[in-house]
């Protein structure tokens, strides 16, 4: 028995901890993610929701509840965005160092400063290196199913670490999409209650406990063992999509093809900008233009094997960064790279920034990228990283300048 309803990205995201059965949900409200917590306070206090709901001082002290609960034993889900990623990511690389599973959703929003309160991903590439796992979701559908498959994969033995849900803030957080929703039953069966073997805290038998300084030698073998379960992560995310969508029919693997079969150029994406990016990939194929996108899903464990499948034998491939590194450029672009590196037919690659701040990438922004590729594909260098920036999106900004007294420089 399944349930559709029409919900915003939020909204699906504090479904997906409704469905999972969590037993604590530690929040602390930041925008755009506040819906998510507000959804979950109000079914706690409704009885709709048997979980323990605490609202804590910080998202620094929040995490570490988290971690802690986890470590006794609990199901826990929370929620944060932005700076309270950041302000919290100490911890988050101490509970990925305790192995305990968890699931975090973040909500992204572009960093300070200056200040905007749309979407880009410099917030959730920040954590990359933490140790949590990485799902990025395109869809509210995606992020309600995400979240059961990430309690699936961050509760399996082979693995034990917990795993951050991305979605984008206004572009997805507060978007209406139909969502079909299983029924408890349904998901009780997927995903089983959590017993894990071993609890590190235990509620009947007071302990205390403290942080060993350990030597070079037993810190890499701990963190060596964290390399390990990603790698498992792998081919364990595999198997649970396979039996996710044998049992609720939507498939999910750790990249999506859209339209690559006989895609001569392909764009690489991630979040809800793929959306964007499929809908002009369709148009260019009305215009006898075989091209194709690849999404990036899971970033962490990252899948380079699976990248490198789809893209080798390309005629060109346009990384899309919806973030910067300043100094360097577009974050994910060197990783690709990377996995593409060691293959005898990998394809010219070019690295374009864009939607920055939520920033739109419009149809001449794609068009643009297309000539682009269709130059690289001839033989010509083009030097990289593209900055997606119009003409007129540049005079707003100086009109704006000129109001506030200020000069805009080249």
């Amino acid at each position: 028995m399944t349930a559709q309803q029409l919900l915003t990205g939020n909204a699906a995201a504090a479904w997906g901890a409704r469905l999972a059965d969590a037993d604590y949900i530690p929040a602390f409200p930041i925008t755009p993610q506040t819906e998510i917590i507000e959804l979950l306070a109000q079914w706690s206090a409704h009885g709709e929701v048997p979980a323990r709901f605490v609202t804590l001082d910080s998202e620094h002290s929040m995490l570490t509840a988290a971690g802690a609960a986890a470590a006794a034993g609990a199901r826990v889900f929370t929620a944060t965005s932005s700076q309270g990623l950041l302000y919290g990511c100490e911890v988050l690389y101490t509970i990925a160092g305790w192995r305990v599973p968890l699931v975090l959703v973040n909500v992204s929003r572009a960093l300070a400063s200056p200040i905007t309160l749309e979407a880009d991903h410099n917030d959730i590439l920040a954590a990359r290196d933490t140790g949590f796992l990485q799902i990025h979701a395109e869809t509210c559908q995606e992020i309600v199913d995400s979240i059961l498959m990430g309690y699936r994969l961050a509760e399996d033995e082979q693995v034990m670490v917990p795993v951050l849900v991305n979605l984008d803030g206004f572009t997805l957080s507060f978007t209406r999409e139909p969502v079909t929703l299983p029924s408890p039953a349904a998901v009780a069966e997927f995903l089983p209650a959590y017993h894990p073997r071993h609890a590190y805290i235990r509620g009947d038998k007071p302990m205390a406990q403290g942080t060993a300084v350990l030597g070079g030698a037993p810190y890499s073998y701990f963190r060596y063992q964290q390399q390990r379960a990603q790698d498992n992560a792998l081919t364990i995310h595999q198997t649970i999509a396979e039996e996710f969508a044998l049992r609720f029919g939507r498939r999910y693997d750790l990249v999506e093809s859209f339209q690559l079969d006989d895609a001569d150029y392909v764009l690489v994406m991630s979040n809800a900008f793929a959306s964007k990016g499929k809908a002009m990939v369709q148009w260019w194929r009305t215009q006898g233009r075989k091209v194709g996108l690849l999404r990036l899903r899971v970033v962490r464990p990252f899948p380079g094997a699976a990248i490198a499948a789809a893209l080798v034998g390309r005629k060109a491939v346009a990384v899309f960064d919806q973030n910067i590194a300043p100094g360097s450029g577009g974050i994910l672009y060197p990783e690709i790279a990377a996995a593409l590196y060691h293959e005898p037919r990998r394809p010219p690659l070019l690295s374009v920034i864009g939607g920055l701040g939520g920033k739109d990438i419009s149809a001449g922004e794609f068009e643009a990228v297309f000539q682009h590729l269709e130059r690289i594909a001839s033989g010509t260098t083009v030097i990289g990283p593209l900055l997606l920036y119009t003409q007129q999106e540049r005079d707003r900004v100086r009109t704006l300048l000129q109001i506030a007294g200020k000069e805009l420089s080249a």
